[in-house]
């Protein structure tokens, strides 16, 4: 351990608490009222009983939380998936500031296994944390609650970022295929408008894809997975292998400007399409899939807007079929069925302008959003380690060092007689 503030110690974690498990309650023995029981990942449930009358610092010791840290609520069951630091020497520190010096430290260290990771109390023998004196520890858990909740706010603030940029791009589609987005551009031109379906803008029919079986291994002949299409543009590292060669020729292989249609997934996503920009002859689609062009009387881009719109992702859920159960579907006289409202070659150009323009500034925000959310992850762990560095709070010579403190707790504890142990819990 580095070199340590003045009045601070390094303590063995077990000489301050003694981690101590109880029995694994299932979920078929919770209950709809009682105590509220932890596990693994915070609150479960309920529970009869409680093992614990006053807040609890625990460990998940099980899964892939394994580490993860909790304070229960008074009167509490802690599940056997959790590890309770119970007799806690609070003349030497504060659940608080245990939980904090903990998250600083981190546990990585104390978790074996990688199939099923564990904490056992064998692991946290030989634990030790930084110990500053009992009043300063009191002003580091202070400020870290004031700092922390401030981080905290921020995320939830920073988190809910994405939601509005996905409900701002669909207002932005919405009012591109309805022509509310260029009614501006509009002023002293034709409106000329056509309800039509989108049989009349595409080339033929739309033509599924072909499903043999992939394999493993390379091959001359990728295939698209579902997944490259469901966010709605093309994904080119979504494919397979299949050890099947597809004639050059062939209708399946996949051209820029091909509009790929979902026309089997759940009910969430049968339909979305998006537009294949990769290149020529790279990859064939599979049989959960559609492929159309547009005609001349219309723009590729504007008629994925069309695709995506709300009024058209609904009119493809309302007309698909196994909704009950099996993976619904669309069939192509769905496809060639649906609405489409047609603005002049001139609108659809501009339409497609702002659209790009609008998008390119939600994705530049959105990039902005993921560094901050970087940032902020880390902000956190800064915090922490300055305060355990003796920075975050003013030190006072006139505190009691903490290794007295640690000392007095030894010794009255060697003094003190052997509790009988008991487990069983409180009602």
């Amino acid at each position: 351990m580095s070199e340590l503030p003045i009045g601070w110690t390094e303590a063995n974690l077990l000489d301050i608490c003694q981690p101590k498990q109880w029995k694994v309650i299932s979920t078929s023995e919770l209950t709809d009222s009682g105590y509220v029981v932890y596990g693994a990942n915070g609150k479960i449930g309920f529970y009869s009983t409680y093992t614990h009358e006053k807040p609890t610092l625990m460990i998940t010791c099980r899964g892939a939380t394994c580490g993860n840290l909790h304070i229960s609520e008074p009167r509490a069951y802690i599940n056997g998936n959790a590890m309770a630091l119970d007799d806690l020497a609070e003349e030497v520190t504060s659940i608080s500031y245990l939980k904090y010096v903990l998250q600083a430290r981190g546990l990585a260290d104390v978790i074996t296994g990688s199939a099923q990771p564990q904490i056992t109390r064998q692991n946290l023998s030989d634990a030790t944390i930084k110990l500053a004196p009992l009043v300063e520890q009191t002003r580091i858990a202070q400020k870290l609650d004031e700092l922390l909740a401030q981080v905290d706010t921020l995320k939830a603030r920073i988190d809910a970022i994405p939601a509005l940029l996905k409900r701002f791009r669909q207002s932005v589609i919405a009012a591109a295929a309805s022509g509310r987005l260029t009614e501006e551009w509009r002023q002293d031109k034709s409106a000329n408008w056509i309800a039509t379906i989108l049989a009349d803008v595409i080339e033929g029919k739309p033509r599924n894809g072909y499903s043999p079986k992939t394999v493993a291994h390379e091959t001359n002949t990728r295939t698209l997975s579902l997944s490259a299409t469901t966010a709605g543009v093309f994904r080119g590292e979504s494919f397979k292998y299949i050890d099947e060669e597809i004639p050059p020729e062939s209708y399946l292989w996949l051209k820029p400007g091909d509009i790929l249609i979902q026309r089997a997934n759940t009910l969430e996503y049968v339909g979305v399409s998006a537009i294949y920009d990769g290149e020529p002859n790279k990859y064939v689609y599979p049989d959960l899939m559609m492929k159309c062009r547009a005609k001349d009387n219309a723009l590729t881009n504007f008629l994925h807007i069309c695709l995506s719109s709300h009024e058209t992702r609904k009119y493809f859920r309302d007309n698909a079929t196994g909704t009950a159960g099996n993976m619904p579907k669309i069939n192509q006289q769905t496809v060639m069925s649906a609405p489409v409202h047609l603005p002049s070659l001139q609108e659809q150009t501009e339409i497609v302008r702002q659209v790009e323009q609008l998008f390119a500034f939600a994705d530049q925000l959105e990039a902005k959003v993921a560094a901050a959310k970087t940032r902020i992850d880390h902000l956190t762990q800064s915090i922490l380690a300055k305060a355990f560095r003796g920075e975050l709070v003013p030190q006072d010579p006139n505190d009691e060092p903490a290794s007295v403190l640690l000392e007095r707790i030894k010794t009255q504890r060697a003094a003190a007689p052997k509790a009988k142990r008991t487990r069983k819990a409180s009602v």
